[in-house]
This record gives structure tokens, C-alpha cells and sequence, in this order.
């Protein structure tokens, strides 16, 4: 499907670094008017020179999703700078502590605030207009990691997982619309939250492929996008293992040190 990007305003959240930061770049590029979303101030301002160097429009929007009201504030600058929002991006994440089996509690809650709630914060501030104007496209950026649990990630597992979830019940909710829902389930990127571990990550991607190809499952809408395929079809085939087989295998390969 042709999109015309010129014509199209994108709130990207997290778009201070890694995939945010760079799906940011690759829609100015395109001629998209892009607001940026997250808490770093100084980065916003360096990332939104980047994306008019590319081509593009660009507002940096200082906020952290776990506030909506300073998310709605934000998605209201956008409108006012550059008109209605036509798709939102909720790239938004942190990853938790590494490399810990214990459960805090603390952590857990900061990663499902962020991971869960500040998207659906995001979604908040500009689902009701899509509807109004019946059409619009949200999408999540997940992790294959929603699909079962992986060692020393429990926090991590379970905020994909719910933000999976939520998203699909919305694309169930929004039928007849006008507004897409679009869930992107990426394996390893080479990204800040990646370059601190130490364990070898399979199929581990460039930041530029994997961009391409998460434009590319926006722009044809897709419903849900896995990728890179092998290890989406490893991923997949653990959902069907027997939980003795599955705790065998994962107990050996934790990717998270």
C-alpha cells in the first residue's frame, strides 16, 4: 500500500534513541512531520535537527508516558503545530534489571508503568480523534518476548505480553473504524538496550534492516509483523512445546546477561 508520507504527522514515544529514535530519522526521511516523544530534552532537540536534516518536520515533545496528562498535552502541540496525528507509534520501553532471577517488585512496576501504561496513555491522547475522523493507525512496538517467558526476564515478558494483549483487543475494538492496529514483534536489535549484555544474541539485527522493515508492516497495515523470520518461527514453536521441554531448553539460554 502507497502511503504518502508527506502528508502524514507521526508521534513516535521513546524517540530518543534506538528504534524510536531511528523509525523517527527513516519517516522524516519520507517526508513525514514527526513529533518526538520522551523525557531527555537535550537528545529531542538533536534527533529533531536529524529528522529536518533528512527532509522532514520534527517537534520535540518533552514528556514521559507515564504521565498522561503530559502526554495529551503533547499530542495537542502536535496537532497544533502540524494538524491531526495519523499514526502513533508506541515505541516507548525499558527493559528492567538484568541479569537478576530475583523478583523486585519495584522494577516490575516501573517496567509495566512504562511498557503498558505510558502506552496506553499514548493511545489516549489520540485514539478519540482518529475515531472522529475515521482513520488513523496505532502501533505497538512489542518483542517476541510477549509470545512465553524467558529466563531472568519476568518483568520484561509479562509488560510485552499485556501490551500484545491490549493492543489486539484494540484492533478487535476498532473494527469498522477506520483505525488500524498494527503489533510489531522484534527478535534482537542492535540497540542501547542490546549493547550492554554480554550473551550472544541469535539473529541479531542491524538498526537500519529492522527499520525497514517495521515501515514496511505500517505501511501495508499489517495486523501483526514478527521478525527476523527465524527465530519468530523458533519463537512460535515453543508455544507448543510441553512446559518440561520449553524449561529445558530456556533454562540453558538466558540473553539477558
Amino acid at each position: 500500500m502507497r502511503v504518502e508520507w508527506s502528508q502524514q504527522v507521526v508521534l513516535v514515544t521513546g524517540a530518543s534513541s534506538g528504534i524510536g529514535r531511528a523509525l523517527a530519522i527513516e519517516f522524516g526521511r519520507r517526508g513525514a512531520a514527526v513529533g518526538l516523544l520522551a523525557r531527555r530534552a537535550d537528545a529531542l532537540q538533536e534527533i529533531a535537527r536529524e529528522v529536518e536534516a533528512a527532509g522532514g518536520r520534527a517537534l520535540a515533545l518533552v514528556a514521559d508516558v507515564t504521565d498522561g496528562g503530559a502526554v495529551r498535552a503533547a499530542a495537542e502541540q502536535l496537532r497544533a503545530r502540524f494538524g491531526a496525528i495519523d499514526l502513533l507509534v508506541a515505541n516507548a520501553g525499558v527493559g528492567g534489571q538484568l541479569g537478576s532471577a530475583q523478583l523486585d517488585v519495584r522494577d516490575v512496576g516501573e517496567v509495566l508503568s512504562v511498557n503498558v501504561v505510558g502506552a496506553a496513555n499514548s493511545v489516549a491522547a489520540v485514539l478519540p480523534e482518529m475515531i472522529e475522523r475515521g482513520r488513523g493507525q496505532l502501533v505497538a512496538i512489542s518483542s517476541l518476548a510477549a509470545y512465553r517467558g524467558l529466563p531472568k526476564s519476568a518483568a520484561y515478558c509479562a509488560s510485552k505480553a499485556a501490551l500484545s494483549a491490549m493492543f489486539e483487543s484494540l484492533r478487535l475494538d476498532l473494527r469498522g473504524t477506520g483505525v488500524g492496529v498494527t503489533i510489531i514483534y522484534p527478535g534482537f536489535i542492535k540497540t542501547p538496550l542490546t549493547a550492554v549484555r554480554r550473551m550472544r544474541m541469535p539473529y541479531l539485527m542491524e538498526l537500519d534492516d529492522a527499520v525497514q522493515k517495521i515501515v514496511r508492516a505500517i505501511e501495508q497495515r499489517r495486523k501483526a509483523y514478527a521478525f527476523p523470520w527465524q527465530l519468530a518461527s523458533l519463537v512460535r514453536l515453543a508455544l507448543v512445546m510441553p512446559a518440561a521441554l520449553y524449561d529445558h531448553i530456556s533454562a540453558r539460554n538466558s540473553f539477558r546477561e
